[in-house]
């Protein structure tokens, strides 16, 4: 399957505590349990799926980070999902089309390009960052700094590894004369076996993470 890292929401102001709580009681399964006494006062503890529901409606998505624009709340994501409708053969109406979508964040005209990478991963949404090209660069900045992208990390850890990552990647450029790679968004059109291939895929991640750190979001390592 290999590695996808998955931009997590952020805690609304105030549930920051909570936010870390929950995550580590779900992704554990320790789930807790009523006592004896809790019975015997019909005390309740919330449910696996009460505490998913909790953690989900006190963060913000990382959609809305990247002011990815909304079906049915602004008008260029109006456009485009008018603009799907048209190109395909449907069998509902263009209003039942539209309905179907209502809210839908379309990240591909999202404004904050730097949460948006290149090096996507297959079946997840676009700004999911496809973890499993770090492998490629274990040449250039050593099996630590790889291995490091397998551990979920919450948005100041995440921060600290892209300016890591960032530093490593600044002093390759500037021994290899390969400074502009840091800039371009697109992946540069040579061999993926050499050194602008890898250092490009190092500067993506890192930007990746720095955005999402700096403005309180971490990731989830799904492999």
């Amino acid at each position: 399957m290999g590695l996808d890292m998955l931009p997590m929401g952020k805690p609304q102001p105030g549930f920051e505590k909570r936010f870390v709580e929950i995550f580590e009681m779900l992704k554990q399964n320790k789930i807790p349990q009523p006592s004896f006494w809790d019975k015997l006062k019909g005390k309740k503890v919330p449910t696996r799926e009460e505490l998913l529901d909790e953690w989900q409606a006190n963060q913000i998505p990382s959609y809305e980070t990247i002011k990815a624009p909304r079906v049915g709340r602004d008008e260029e994501a109006n456009l485009w999902i008018m603009a799907k409708y048209n190109q395909a053969e449907q069998e509902m109406t263009q209003e039942q089309f539209i309905k179907q979508y209502d809210g839908y964040y379309v990240i591909e005209l999202a404004k904050e390009k730097d949460g948006v990478p290149m090096y996507i991963a297959v079946e997840q949404d676009e700004n999911v960052f496809r973890g499993q090209f770090l492998q490629d660069c274990v040449d250039i900045i050593g099996d630590d700094l790889v291995n490091e992208a397998w551990e979920t990390k919450f948005a100041n850890d995440a921060l600290d590894y892209g300016n890591r990552l960032m530093a490593v990647a600044d002093k390759l450029a500037l021994t290899h004369n390969l400074a502009y790679l840091k800039t371009q968004r697109l992946p540069p059109d040579v061999d993926e076996d050499t050194i602008e291939s890898k250092l490009h895929i190092v500067f993506s991640l890192a930007k990746w993470l720095i955005f999402y750190g700096k403005n309180g979001h971490g990731y989830e390592a799904d492999f």
